[in-house]
This record gives structure tokens, sequence and C-alpha cells, in this order.
């Protein structure tokens, strides 16, 4: 568990995990350089609780908060926790049954819920909403270049399918998003546990809110780099569907990595026109077939009937 200036939340978060009805764990937390109470009250509470452990951090950052964890932890299951959030009480106990059901090969994860003092914003409650909409479907790594898929402290499995996808090794942001993107290039599969396994707190604080490495930016580059390493069959032709801000950040991306694409949109101002030297192609009259499609369009309407009309294609939603 990362623990940077955590102090106003991070009693009720430990409360609530050593509250937990599963006993055997240990919780590695690591203080990254905070300016608060955060080092002091992780001391406290480890004066009082055996199976906390607490160290400081060596490199300023999350990843290497969470790569010194967990080269000091034992557990035959890993999972990460957040200071700010709070585990319900059956928690673990959910995360780990599926997995000493089904073995290895599987991460596990659960439904999520915010909450917030002043109340959660639309942005979020639509993305817990998502996140528990495919839990419900059990189809996460389908809908992967959306958004991260698997919430970041809410997720479990087996220490040799962590070391197996890289662990905690990698440096790319959004950390949580890529380490999404190995479970889904090694073939783990998702247990969705039909019950809500963590309370992500919403606050005007969030490393989401003000990093700059959780920006929108990142994500695109993050999502065409993977699926350029995971999905891209060079034997198809590529076909980028939409030309509006995300559309239009795709392409400079594949620009920048000389992938060829033919470029499409809906709107009929920008058809036949040049943007970054690629010309804008009628979405009505272009042959899908045999094509890799990567759809960059935002309005749910619209792409409902670009669903409708891809369905049998190979196509990838980017928003």
């Amino acid at each position: 568990m990362p623990v940077y200036n955590a102090a106003p939340f991070l009693v009720d978060c430990l409360n609530s995990i050593f509250s937990q009805d599963y006993v055997h764990w240990e919780l590695v937390a690591v203080d990254d350089f905070s300016e608060d109470r955060s080092l002091e009250i992780l001391k406290e509470a480890a004066k009082k609780e055996p199976r906390l452990r607490v160290l400081q951090n060596e490199k300023k950052g999350i990843i290497p908060a969470l790569q010194l964890a967990y080269s000091n932890c034992n557990g035959v299951f890993i999972t990460r926790m957040d200071a700010d959030d709070l585990m319900p009480k059956r928690k673990l106990s959910l995360l780990l049954s599926a997995l000493l059901e089904k073995g290895r090969g599987y991460v596990s994860t659960g439904y999520v819920k915010y909450f917030a003092e002043l109340g959660v914003s639309q942005g979020y409650l639509a993305y817990e909403n998502w996140l528990n909409q495919l839990c419900e479907k059990n189809s996460h790594f389908e809908e992967i270049y959306k958004e991260c898929v698997i919430p970041s402290p809410c997720w479990m499995m087996y220490r040799d399918d962590f070391e197996q996808i890289g662990a905690f090794d990698s440096r790319i942001y959004p950390e949580d998003y890529e380490l999404c993107f190995r479970m889904y290039a090694f073939g783990l599969q998702v247990l969705s546990q039909k019950e809500i396994c963590h309370l992500w707190r919403d606050h005007a604080k969030r490393s989401s809110r003000i990093d700059e490495n959780y920006s929108d930016n990142r994500f695109i580059d993050l999502k065409i780099t993977q699926f350029l390493a995971i999905d891209f069959r060079v034997q198809r032709s590529l076909v980028l569907w939409g030309a509006g801000k995300k559309g239009k950040l795709l392409a400079q991306k594949l620009i920048q990595e000389g992938i060829p694409f033919l470029w499409i949109c809906n709107n009929k101002n920008k058809i036949g026109k040049e943007i970054y030297q690629q010309v804008m192609l009628d979405a009505a009259t272009l042959n899908l077939e045999s094509k890799q499609i990567i759809v960059a369009v935002a309005s749910p309407e619209e792409k409902k009937e670009i669903q409708a009309k891809l369905e049998g294609h190979l196509a990838y939603y980017f928003c």
C-alpha cells in the first residue's frame, strides 16, 4: 500500500483492513515522502498490529513505492490497497476464495463503490457503473481500450501469475492501466465477485485528479502502444473511425509510429478534407471487410449505430 499525505483517511483505512474476516494477511505500507502525519500514524499502528510492516520509500512515486512493498512481502497471493480507501469486511475472503476454487491463471476482482463527503462526481459514478457492468457480464478485457477495466485497489492473483506478467517492474504510467494490459496480454482470465469488494473515496486531492501521470494524453499513448503490441495485425488494413479530440490524438500517434491507416468519419463537413495530410473518408462508403477498426467516437448514440454496423468485424473501441 503506497501512502502519501493520507493522514485524514489513514486510520479508517487501516481499521478496515484490520477488521477483515480473513485474518492471514500481511500489509506492507510504504510512506512516499509524506508531508503530514502519515508515517507517524503508520508507525503507531504497527506497534499494535504485527501484520503491518512500515517502510519509507527510497525514490518518490507510486511505482517505486509499489516495487519496494512487493520486494518486502511474502504472500502466496498478491493484492494492493490505496491509503485513502476502505475495504468491506469480506473483501479479502471473497477475492481469495475465487482463486482457491479456480487455481492459477486468473485475476479476481469485484464490484466497487465510490463515496465522498460532498458527493461523488458524475464522472466517477459513471466509471463505477461501467466497472460493475463489466463484472456483471464478466467482459472486462472486451472493453480494455476504453478505460482501465480492473480497479487498481480491487484485484488479487497468485504470486506466480503476478511474477509471470512482470509484477510492478514496469515504469509506465498510469501504472494500474498498464498492469491491466499485461494481464490481458498474458491471457489471465477474470473472476468477478458479484459483491462490493472495494470502497473508493473521491476527494479533491486524489492522484487521478491532480497527478499529471493520469492525464488523458498518457491514456491515449498507452492505449495505442498496447494495441500495436498486442492486437495489431499487419496483414489487415487499419481503419481509424472518428475525427474528434481523441481521434486526432490517435491519428497523431499512428503517424508518429509510421503505421498506415484509413481515416473515416460521419461528419460531412470533414469528409474530403485533409487532417495531418490524411484525407478524411466517408464511413458510409468504405468497405470494412477484412479490416481492423479503431473506433474513437464518444457520442453514445453514434457508438450504438457503429456497433450495430461493425457486428462481426474486428473492432476496438477507444472511447
